[in-house]
């Protein structure tokens, strides 16, 4: 079974053929990243202008790289939110449209959900439950997968989302878009010697916090204005925070909740401090730590089409998009909330 799937949530436009939901035959990346960088961050009407712009060429780039025509597709996946309006709209349209003038299923895919499937294009599923922290430019949540195969939040940010914080960070450093691999690459030559401080949830959830940290850093430049010496100090000191941060919660929710391995994925996932503390956690819980290279992290159509396989049942001709879209927390997965 040959699947296309197709992304358009933010900044990132991709399509990606998959055979039997599982080997990648193709997967191309359109990164707007240049478009964006001037302004600090992504500006949503370029973004869907360059999608609409894009998409026909990546999806036939895509096809050619798997070497298949668009008649050998037996079905189309593509992202329904949470993300971008228009963003999503460009590639909902799209998928739809191919879907109804070949008479083939259209799966609508949760981008969340999407990430977390991007794990098993590399790795093989560990046995239930799991526990994916799924950390990205927008997202930041913890995700349990449960013995009886469902996926519920159990954690989510208050308000910026890590990666979001990385950017902004960079915006007022003069690094640029997107934050997080400048912020990284300028951290190998820092210290980390400043202790930032940060939020702390103090009602017993498993929620993030990063807006207190960004405040922080502002805080710290007001006092002490950036110079060609001390940003790389800064860098190192923001992303120890940040990292701390993301692993704390995630060993909070492993004393709460029973699992089999840990994942970790979203594009922050690419970060190799995280990528290492991650580890680090995980060996300490004897468990393992599944993660997917940097380009499988990333926004893409092969995370998408890997992850329609679940999906049930067929979505609809008229799906449409949903920028809030989410997976329940666990109470409302229980019918408490």
């Amino acid at each position: 079974m040959l699947i296309l799937g197709i992304e358009t949530s933010c900044d990132e436009a991709s399509a990606a053929v998959l055979e039997d939901g599982r080997r990648i035959l193709s997967n191309v990346i359109y990164s707007q990243d240049e478009i964006h960088n001037r302004y600090g961050g992504v500006v949503p009407e370029l973004a869907s202008r360059e999608h609409l712009r894009k998409i026909d060429s990546v999806v036939a780039t895509a096809l050619e790289q798997a070497g298949v025509g668009i008649r050998e597709i037996d079905a189309y996946a593509v992202t329904r939110g949470p993300g971008l309006i228009g963003s999503l709209l460009i590639g909902i349209s799209y998928a739809k449209a191919l879907a109804y003038f070949r008479q083939k299923p259209l799966f609508g895919v949760n981008h969340l959900i999407g990430h977390i499937h991007a794990v098993f294009l590399e790795h093989e599923k560990p046995p239930l439950p799991f526990m994916a922290l799924v950390v990205s430019g927008g997202h930041t949540s913890l995700v349990y997968s449960a013995t009886d195969g469902s996926v519920s939040t159990i954690g989510k940010t208050r308000d910026d989302a890590a990666g979001e914080a990385f950017d902004k960070v960079a915006k007022m450093l003069g690094l640029g878009y997107p934050g997080g691999p400048k912020i990284e690459k300028m951290a190998r030559e820092g210290r980390g010697s400043i202790r930032f401080s940060r939020v702390k949830i103090s009602d017993g959830s498993l929620d993030f916090s990063f807006s207190g940290l960004k405040t922080a850093v502002l805080y710290h430049l007001r006092e002490n204005p950036a110079t060609e010496q001390t940003v790389p100090g800064i860098c190192a000191s923001f992303q120890r925070a940040c990292v701390e941060a993301l692993v704390e919660q995630t060993e909070r929710a492993l004393q709460q909740y029973p699992a089999s391995a840990i994942l970790l994925c979203g594009g922050v996932a690419c970060n190799a401090k995280l990528r290492e503390a991650m580890s680090h956690l995980a060996r300490r819980h004897a468990l393992p730590c599944l993660i997917p290279s940097p380009r499988l992290c990333a926004d893409n159509g092969a995370m998408i089409a890997a992850a329609s396989v679940a999906c049930d049942p067929v979505s609809p001709l008229d799906l449409d998009g949903d920028p809030n879209l989410r997976i329940p927390a666990v109470a409302e997965r229980k019918g408490t909330a």
